[in-house]
C-alpha cells in the first residue's frame, strides 16, 4: 500500500526496526512532555482560508542564509543514520540535494564528512557542532567542515546535562549515544516561536525544528515568524522505508503538502505568509 503522509513512515519504520533503535529515535526524556506537546502545540493552530485569489502557479522556493531551496522544509540534525540504513548520512544527502533543501549534518554522524559531501557535492550542507571543551578539537573540526563545502554551523548550546532517556535505560544502550539524538527532542516549541522572533526584531532569520508532521504545520509555524523548518524524526521514518528514496518520497510529501496549503490560504509565494493566515482554537 502507497505510503500518504509522514505517520505512514513512522508506522512502517516501527514495524521494520528493531525495538531498541525504534525506541532510541523516538524516546524522549523523562515522560517525554516536550516531543509530545511539540506535536499536539501545531493542532491548536486553525488555517484561514482564502477564496477567489489567484494561485494557479503557487512558488513554494524561499532562501535560507542567501541560498535558495525549493520549500522551507529542510533536515535536522540527526546521528546514527546506519542504524536505519546501510548508507546512512550518505542516502540522506543524496536525497536532499535532489530535492534542493538544506541537509544539516551531526557532529555524530555514522558516515565520514568526506564521504558525506563526496557523495552530494552539490547539495546545501550545515554542520552541527558540539563545542568541545578541548577549543582546538572544535577548531580543526571546523576547518575541516569548511574545507568540505559544508555552509554554515549549528552551534547547539542547550545540552548542560543530557536527559534522562528511560527506554535507552531499560534497553541498556549505552547513554553516552543520549548524544547523538539531542536535536530530536529539544524544547524548540512552536509556542515559544512568536517570542523569538519578536526578540530578534528582524536581524537574523528564525527556524523552528520539532514536531513538524505535515504541510499544514510549516504553514503554520512560517506565519508565526519562522523562515524554514526542520525535520528530525521524520527523515529516519523515511530512511527507514527506502533509503535515500524514500527520504526524497517523505520529503515530496509534505512539500506537495504545504503547496495544498499555501493554495488554500491565497498566498502565491512563501513571502505572502503571514499571521492573518492562522487563528487559534478555542478549543
Amino acid at each position: 500500500m502507497p505510503l500518504a503522509c509522514l505517520t505512514d513512515f513512522q508506522a512502517f519504520a516501527r514495524e521494520r526496526l528493531p525495538k531498541s533503535t525504534w525506541d532510541f529515535i523516538e524516546g524522549g526524556a523523562d515522560d517525554s512532555f516536550t516531543r509530545d506537546d511539540n506535536i499536539a502545540a501545531f493542532k491548536r493552530i486553525r488555517l484561514r482560508p482564502r477564496y477567489l485569489k489567484n494561485v494557479v502557479n503557487v512558488d513554494t522556493r524561499t532562501t535560507i542564509q542567501g541560498e535558495e531551496i525549493t520549500a522551507p522544509i529542510c533536515i535536522s540534525p540527526t546521528g546514527f543514520h546506519c542504524l536505519v540504513w546501510p548508507d546512512g548520512e550518505m542516502s540522506t544527502a543524496r536525497a536532499a540535494q535532489a530535492a534542493g533543501v538544506c541537509y544539516i549534518t551531526s557532529t555524530f554522524a555514522t558516515c565520514a564528512l568526506e564521504d558525506i559531501a563526496a557523495t552530494a557535492p552539490r547539495g546545501l550542507r550545515w554542520f552541527q557542532l558540539y563545542v568541545h571543551p578541548d577549543r582546538q578539537l572544535s577548531k580543526q573540526l571546523v576547518q575541516r567542515v569548511e574545507s568540505l563545502g559544508f555552509k554554515a554551523l549549528v552551534i547547539t548550546v542547550d545540552v548542560p546535562k543530557l536527559g534522562n532517556r528511560r527506554h535507552d535505560i531499560r534497553n541498556q544502550l549505552d547513554l553516552k549515544l543520549n548524544l547523538l539524538l539531542k536535536d530530536l527532542h529539544s524544547p524548540k516549541e512552536i509556542d515559544a516561536l512568536a517570542e523569538v522572533v519578536a526578540a530578534v526584531k528582524g536581524k537574523m532569520e528564525v527556524y523552528l525544528d520539532g514536531g513538524i508532521r505535515t504541510g499544514n504545520d510549516v504553514l503554520k509555524a512560517l506565519a508565526l515568524g519562522a523562515k524554514c523548518v526542520f525535520l528530525g524524526r521524520p527523515i529516519l521514518w523515511g530512511l527507514a522505508y527506502k533509503g535515500e528514496d524514500g527520504v526524497k518520497e517523505l520529503l515530496n510529501i509534505i512539500k506537495n503538502e504545504f503547496h495544498t496549503c499555501m493554495a488554500l490560504t491565497g498566498c502565491q509565494s512563501v513571502a505572502e505568509i503571514n499571521q492573518d493566515m492562522i487563528q487559534f482554537s478555542r478549543l
